[in-house]
């Protein structure tokens, strides 16, 4: 069975990231390596903290710390955040690691002997007032293309556009604000990709046509617009140094890598991390994920559309330079903007909610399903707290909440506290049955397809099957005439809630355990149940002892949407 290697988008160290980057990357990443591991394939899910470059060292002065302690301290913090939101990576790296520094200094090495780096003078932008050449975010200004006036000399925040500091209007520097800049010569390490450029438009032309269509176009319109040659050094105190064996003279001066070109290969830093981490357990072969694995591994990206040029066409570029079997993505998996009342959620400017505020306000399974529901796969897409509200209390609270707490909660004041057994399943039943099966199937389907707002719809349609069953059988009505078919009916509904704690697992995990632990079943050990397995629904016997869990969501108010509402800002007549 060909194994499955996922990586999410590595989050940047510079501060807690908000709920557009965890929909934009790490969150469908996780929904989709839960999904896999319960249907039984051997998955290896890899993220890192992304810790180098200009943002590190302008936040760690301006928290006062060295920068090497200001990242270890957020690598810490935002592991907590994702653990909080259950994302159950493999291993959740740091690109400052040795073995990220031992890979990126590798495939260096590999690239200059293979003719795809070269040293090149260059006229860079240097700051008197704080006598130091200025790395392209430590230097801001007026995009050339969209008028933005707060763009980084690497990439325009606004409209995506990458950049060089020298292309910004009325630059200035991010250390000082001072304008009292010069350009002066210095020495830096360029990847070629013009050389490249035609084996990776072959290359993105036979991987790239089934990848969606975002993916796929920032792709090519890179390449239609032509590759250029990239510097990958920085003047900078914190990175991956440049090693003195290969580049003496640049290795002198302190030069590092450019964090977009050791920040992909943490991948496969991450991986090596995860098996050094095991202790020589063998099962933990790095290599066997990453190298010679075209035809053993199927490996799957995700990330918000900004990240894709990097990792369609410059990573690749990198990778296919080095002339080595290194392991390419397979499907790079890519989705827009999640926006915050018409505006750009942003981690610079505070705007939006972040993470741990979202963990505070409410359990992480509210805003897994939010979150995937309304993905912003193939257009941005806009948070207000009033579809916030609306999605879990109709979705969660009311569909799903309400049909577990009702069939239990009257089940055991009519039969008692175990599984009662009623008639044998009739027409109904059966007509349940194959609309389980098919719905089941068509989630499986989105899934596969890596189509998670489908996959939502699905999930919901599942849920949606069940209350209608229930409003149809009435077992509350059916028990004072018929307490054998009100037995038949609450059976059925029981094996529905243990149903749907399985497949709901990869979009609520703790939501999924807790309806799964309501039933005293020690041997289920069942990790899926397939379309034709549902069409039963006899996965929990009769007599089973069961329990009625906490309420599994509490409706939003609508004093607490107002409380909300001040306290984040949001417009209250903005349409959900």
């Amino acid at each position: 069975m060909t194994r499955q290697l996922i990586t999410s988008a590595l989050p940047y160290i510079n501060g807690i990231k908000h709920l557009g980057n965890m929909v934009g990357s790490m969150l469908p990443a996780d929904v989709y390596a839960r999904y896999l591991r319960q249907r039984g394939e051997e998955v290896l899910f890899i993220c890192a903290t992304d810790e180098h470059g200009t943002p590190a060292e302008l936040a760690a002065k301006e928290a006062g710390l060295p920068v090497a302690e200001f990242c270890a301290q957020q690598h810490d913090a935002q592991k907590a955040i994702y653990d909080g939101f259950e994302l159950s990576f493999d291993h959740f790296g740091r690109s400052s690691s040795p073995e990220n520094q031992e890979l990126t200094q590798t495939i260096a090495r590999q690239l200059h002997a293979n003719g795809f780096i070269e040293e090149r003078a260059i006229r860079q932008v240097y700051s008197i007032t704080d006598a130091r050449f200025l790395p392209d975010r430590y230097i801001v200004g007026t995009c050339p293309h969209c008028g933005y006036d707060k763009a980084r000399g690497d990439q325009c925040e606004n409209c995506t556009r990458v950049l060089d500091p020298t292309d910004l209007i009325d630059a200035r520097s991010a250390i000082s604000g001072s304008t009292d800049l010069e350009v002066r010569e210095t020495k830096h390490l360029f990847l070629l990709q013009s050389k490249l450029a035609d084996e990776v438009e072959a290359w993105v032309g036979e991987h790239g046509k089934d990848w969606p269509v975002l993916a796929s176009s920032i792709a090519r319109k890179w390449l239609t617009e032509g590759l250029h040659d990239r510097s990958i050094t920085r003047d900078l105190e914190w990175g991956v140094p440049v090693p003195a064996d290969t580049w003496p003279e640049l290795a002198a001066e302190g030069k590092v890598f450019y964090v977009w070109f050791d920040a992909p290969i943490e991948y496969i830093g991450s991986t090596k991390e995860w098996a050094d981490a095991g202790g020589g357990d063998e099962a933990r072969d790095w290599k066997s994920w990453w190298y010679q694995a075209d035809d053993t591994v199927r490996y799957t990206q995700f990330m918000a559309k900004d990240n894709v040029p990097f990792h369609a066409v410059m990573f690749p570029a990198t990778l296919l330079g080095t002339r080595d079997a290194w392991k390419k993505v397979d499907y790079l998996k890519s989705f827009n903007w999640l926006n915050y009342y018409g505006g750009k959620f942003s981690t610079s400017q505070k705007r939006g909610v972040f993470t741990d505020a979202a963990l505070d306000l409410l359990p992480a399974d509210y805003w897994r399903y939010f979150l995937m529901a309304n993905a912003p796969e193939s257009d941005d897409t806009n948070f207000t707290w009033e579809l916030f509200t609306s999605s879990v209390n109709k979705d969660l609270a009311d569909t799903l909440g309400n049909f577990v707490n009702r069939v239990l909660s009257f089940s055991r004041k009519r039969f008692g506290d175990a599984v009662p057994a009623g008639r044998a399943a009739g027409e109904p039943e059966r007509q349940l049955g194959t609309e389980i099966a098919e719905l089941l199937a068509d989630y499986e389907a989105q899934l596969d397809a890596l189509q998670f707002r489908k996959a939502a719809q699905a999930l919901r349609a599942l849920w949606s099957a069940g209350n209608s069953y229930l409003e149809t059988k009435a077992p509350w009505l059916e028990a004072k005439t018929d307490e054998e078919g009100a037995a038949l009916t609450l059976r059925t509904a029981m094996n529905l809630i243990h149903l749907y704690s399985v497949v709901s697992e990869p979009f609520i995990p703790s939501s999924s355990a807790a309806m799964r632990s309501a039933f005293a079943l020690p041997e289920d050990t069942r990790r899926w149940i397939t379309p034709d397995e549902a069409r039963a629904l006899d996965f929990v016997p009769a007599g089973t002892a069961f329990t009625v869990p906490p309420v599994l969501f509490a409706k939003i108010t609508e004093d607490d949407l107002n409380d909300y509402r001040v306290r984040f800002g949001g417009d209250p007549e903005a349409t959900a």
